[in-house]
């Protein structure tokens, strides 16, 4: 009876604890981010060469699909869009306050290193490349007060990321996951203006993007 009585423990007990990561397991994330820019940038030049611009967080949802490779190794494309607001600094772009506003789509593909795939806390890093995308640029009214109609452009960008995270098993397949990237962005923004001609100033955004959420393996 009581031999019975332990190996129905001990088979429940298998059955409630998370299950093992196994090579071309699929893990789903779906995560509330931060994305914190760590911006600098020049003057905007000609007009304004001592008076760069500031960048504006932002808080918005994303997706992201890791493949494992192996028991230990996955590959993860991380997708998101955030809008963010460059804003004057000193003098006069800074009596203007915001000049500009931008949608920025960011994917985002790295190669990451599980260290415990069947423990209860499972931490990893990753590192990899970015390319990102900015649409739907558009200037602020304020500046175009200041300086007539105006079209905004910012070039793509093409960079690296650094990842580090980790998944803390609920259940047989979901779990709650942490995760902080660094990844590398810089653009150049062209304004071109009715009254002072076309201006550029070199940004560079290098965010930190704070990351938690839940996901499930499949």
């Amino acid at each position: 009876m009581y031999r019975a009585f332990a190996l129905t423990l001990l088979a429940a007990t298998a059955l409630a604890s998370p299950a093992q990561a196994e090579k071309g397991d699929i893990l789903v994330r779906v995560r509330g981010i931060m994305v914190a820019p760590n911006e600098s940038s020049s003057g905007i030049t000609p007009t304004f060469p001592a008076e760069g611009v500031q960048v504006n967080n932002s808080i918005m949802p994303e997706v992201d699909f890791t493949y494992m490779l192996s028991k230990h190794v996955g590959a993860e494309l991380i997708v998101a869009t955030t809008k963010h607001r460059a804003s004057g600094k000193t003098g006069t772009t800074g009596s203007i306050g915001r000049l500009a506003s931008t949608w920025v789509l960011p994917p985002t593909l790295t190669l990451q290193y599980h260290f415990a795939p069947d423990g209860p806390v499972r931490p990893y890093v990753g590192a990899g490349v970015n390319y990102t995308i900015f649409y739907s640029e558009d200037a602020s009214g304020g500046l175009e007060a200041a300086v007539g109609k105006t079209k905004v452009h910012m070039k793509d960008s093409f960079g690296w990321a650094l990842q580090a995270g980790v998944d803390v098993p609920i259940s047989e397949r979901v779990f709650v996951n942490f995760d902080v990237k660094y990844i590398d962005i810089d653009t150049t923004a062209r304004l071109t203006t009715t009254a002072i001609g076309t201006q550029h100033t070199r940004i560079h955004l290098d965010p930190l993007v704070f990351g938690i959420g839940v996901g499930m393996r499949f």
